[in-house]
C-alpha cells in the first residue's frame, strides 16, 4: 500500500498532469511557468485561423461592394474589427514567442513543414489590409503598411527559394509538401494588394515569382515526393491549399491586369478542378479530434469563392451566378463551423502533441 501511496505522487508530479493545471490531491512543481509552456505551444501555424478571418471579411466586403448597397458596411466593419484583433493577439504572441524563447523559432524555420507557415502572418495582414473599409488603396498609410507586410514575404522568398536552389538536405524534392503552397500564396496576396494600389509593376514582381516556382511545386507535388509522404494524419487538412493557389493566382491577375481574363479563367477553373477532385477524394470521416489544422480548410474555399464572384461578374451567366452562391455558402458553413468547434474545444487549441513541435515530423538539419 505504501509503494502504491508513492507511485501516485510520482504520477501527479509528472510533466503531463503539469501541463494539466493544479491537482487537489498532487501539488504542480512549477505552476508559474505555465504561461510560458503555453507560449512555447504556439507557432506560427496558428495564423491559419488569422488567414481565415482576412479572407472571409475580403470576400463579404467584395459581396457588398458587389451589392452596391450601404447597408452592408457596418456588418463589413464588425467583421474587419474582429479579424484585426485576432490576428493582432496572435501577432503579439507570436512576438513574446521570439522575444521569450527565439530557438523555437529557428526550429521552425528548419522544419520542412513549419518554415512554411512563417508566410502565414505577412498573408494574413495583407488580406486584413486589402479589406480595411476605411482605408483607400491610394491612400500613402496604405502604401506604407503594403511594404511592411510585403518585405517579410520577399525576405523568405529570397532565402527559402535559394535553400531550395543550393542546400543538399533543402532541395525541393526533399522538403515539398501542401504547405509549401503558402510561399507561393504569400507572393500572389502580395500581388494583389499591390494591383489595387496601382504597383503594377511590384504586383507583376510578385506575381512572376509566386507563378514560376508554383508551376515547379506543383510538378513536384504531382509526382507525390517524400515530403507529401510524410505529411502527418493531423495536417491532412492542408491539402486544400491546392485550391488556394490557383485561385488567388486568378485574382491577382485579375487586379494587375484591371479584367477576369482568359489568364484569370483559366486558373479558376484549375482550382475549380482540384477543389471537385479533393472533394471526392478526402478522407473526412478521419478528423474525430479537432486539432487547429482544421482551420485549413476555411481560407482555400473563401479564395475559390472570391474568384467565383468575379468570374459571374465577368460572364453574367444562370451557371456562374448559381455556382457563386454555392462556393459563398460554402464557405460562410466552414468558418461558422470551425468557430463553433474551436470554442467548444478551446481546451484542445495549445496541444502539445502538435506536430509541428515534436516527433510528428522531422525537422532538417541547418546545412553547413
Amino acid at each position: 500500500m505504501r509503494s502504491a501511496t508513492e507511485i501516485t505522487l510520482e504520477i501527479d508530479s509528472s510533466p503531463a498532469n503539469v501541463r494539466a493545471g493544479y491537482q487537489e490531491d498532487g501539488p504542480v512543481s512549477a505552476p508559474p511557468a505555465a504561461p510560458r509552456m503555453l507560449i512555447r505551444r504556439f507557432h506560427a501555424g496558428y495564423f491559419r485561423i488569422g488567414m481565415s478571418l482576412g479572407g472571409q471579411v475580403l470576400l463579404w466586403k467584395t459581396v457588398a461592394g458587389a451589392g452596391g448597397r450601404g447597408g452592408h458596411e457596418t456588418p463589413v466593419l464588425v467583421l474587419w474589427c474582429v479579424a484585426f484583433l485576432v490576428i493582432l493577439v496572435l501577432s503579439l504572441v507570436y512576438l513574446l514567442r521570439c522575444l521569450l524563447d527565439f530557438r523555437m523559432v529557428e526550429y521552425e524555420f528548419l522544419h520542412h513543414v513549419g518554415v512554411n507557415y512563417l508566410f502565414a502572418p505577412s498573408i494574413s495582414w495583407l488580406l486584413l489590409l486589402q479589406s480595411a473599409p476605411f482605408l483607400a488603396p491610394l491612400a500613402p498609410p496604405y502604401k506604407i503598411l503594403w511594404s511592411l507586410f510585403a518585405i517579410p514575404v520577399l525576405l523568405l522568398d529570397v532565402k527559402i527559394y535559394g535553400q531550395w536552389f543550393t542546400k543538399g538536405r533543402r532541395f525541393l524534392f526533399c522538403v515539398a509538401n501542401p504547405t509549401s503552397q503558402l510561399s507561393v500564396i504569400g507572393n500572389l496576396v502580395g500581388a494583389q494588394a499591390a494591383g489595387r494600389m496601382g504597383w503594377k509593376e511590384s504586383g507583376m514582381c510578385l506575381f512572376s515569382l509566386g507563378m514560376v516556382h508554383y508551376l515547379v511545386l506543383f510538378v513536384t507535388l504531382y509526382q507525390r515526393s517524400s515530403g507529401a509522404d510524410r505529411l502527418p494524419s493531423m495536417l491532412r487538412p492542408v491539402f486544400f491549399l491546392y485550391i488556394a493557389a490557383p485561385s488567388v493566382a486568378s485574382l491577382a491577375w485579375e487586379s494587375i491586369t484591371g479584367a477576369f481574363d482568359a489568364a484569370s479563367k483559366m486558373l479558376f477553373f484549375l482550382s475549380l478542378f482540384l477543389f471537385t477532385a479533393l472533394v471526392q477524394v478526402f478522407k473526412f470521416s478521419s478528423m474525430k479530434r479537432f486539432n487547429i489544422a482544421w482551420w485549413a480548410f476555411s481560407f482555400p474555399l473563401s479564395a475559390l469563392a472570391l474568384a467565383s464572384i468575379e468570374y459571374h461578374h465577368q460572364v453574367r451567366a444562370l451557371p456562374a451566378k448559381i455556382l457563386m452562391f454555392l462556393l459563398l455558402g460554402l464557405s460562410v458553413f466552414v468558418i461558422v463551423s470551425l468557430v463553433a468547434a474551436t470554442l467548444l474545444n478551446s481546451d484542445m487549441l495549445l496541444r502539445d502533441d502538435d506536430p509541428l513541435l515534436n516527433g510528428g515530423v522531422e525537422p532538417h538539419r541547418r546545412d553547413t
